[in-house]
């Protein structure tokens, strides 16, 4: 399993990520036996979110109940998870009450001291910077967090919150597959008259991210587009899967390998965000960590994928 750093901390971190967001009705052996299928394969970086599950801290709940961890177990997990989401309205709250009263239910449901990683769960157009601040400080000066990140956040929003935070932002967890990369078709195609997908649409945050030392962490890395089904084996992208098919040959590794693949061959040192439950699938797709896909098969992929390159 290759490693990245998480941001500017110097931690290096598994570059696949175990993602428990469905993990709710699922009993202890269930989740004892996915939890160590990704440990075998040397992913121990967890992903958690208070939203996550059927209530308020769901997931969270039923992983530490199924887990029982020791202090020393789990102090090998780098556990993450996420506030800021209100399902039942306002939907969105970054203020300092909610995200200190998040995190703590966060770490109670988790039966933990600390969470090794807190991500702003989607940008709060309603955000007050220095309110956030206010919260990070008080969540790091009592060791609850040890570091700060966000999700699908553009660079103008981090730059907004990097005006009053002073913890470094070291994660930004972004959708992207193959299907689902305009972050990185945009540049391809850049200065295209005409072309869709020369249109820039999150002002350049890959290159936003590698210049400041965020790490990308990619969700839904199989998804063909938001929640609408994967691309692997499905028929309407025939042409990806004769590609993947043929790689996966290639390098004797299951087709979910290549997917994966594809996103850490980029030198962004991204991670990619597993949200299956399957072992297997889990255990197939971490083997993508080390494959080590060519330019021409990265670009192959990507073609395939439907997009131009000039």
């Amino acid at each position: 399993m290759k490693t990245v750093p998480l941001g500017p901390t110097g931690r290096q971190v598994p570059n696949v990520v175990l993602g428990l967001m469905r993990i709710a009705q699922m009993d202890d052996d269930a989740v004892r036996r996915l939890v160590r299928t990704a440990r075998d394969a040397g992913v121990d970086f967890i992903d958690h979110a208070d939203v996550y599950g059927d209530e308020l801290h769901g997931c969270e709940r039923r992983f530490a109940e199924a887990m029982q961890l020791t202090p020393s177990q789990r102090a090998e997990l780098t556990i993450q998870s996420k506030a800021g989401i209100v399902p039942d309205g306002p939907y969105f709250d970054y203020s300092y009450d909610h995200l200190v009263e998040s995190v703590e239910g966060s770490l109670r449901a988790l039966d933990t001291d600390y969470l090794d990683v807190l991500l702003l769960h989607r940008p709060d157009a309603l955000v007050e910077p220095d309110e956030v601040a206010r919260a990070f400080d008080h969540l790091e000066s009592t060791g609850k967090v040890r570091a700060f990140g966000v999700s699908n956040h553009t660079p103008g929003q981090i730059e907004l919150l990097r005006r009053s935070v002073r913890q470094p932002l070291v994660a930004n967890q972004l959708q992207l597959s193959i299907t689902h990369a305009p972050m990185v078709a945009q540049g391809v195609a850049a200065n295209m008259a005409g072309l869709d997908q020369s249109t820039a649409r999150d002002g350049g945050i890959l290159d936003y991210c590698r210049l400041h030392d965020i790490t990308v962490q990619a969700w839904s890395p199989f998804q063909a587009g938001f929640f609408t089904g994967v691309f692997l084996g499905h028929e309407g992208y025939p042409e990806l899967n004769a590609v993947i098919d043929r790689l996966a040959a290639t390098y004797d590794v299951p087709a979910i390998a290549i997917a994966t693949a594809w996103i850490t061959r980029h030198p962004a040192g991204m991670q990619v965000v597993l949200g299956t439950t399957t072992p297997e699938r889990v255990a197939g797709a971490a083997q993508g960590s080390d494959v080590p896909l060519t330019r021409a098969e990265w670009y192959e992929l990507f073609r395939a994928a439907g997009y131009t390159v000039p």
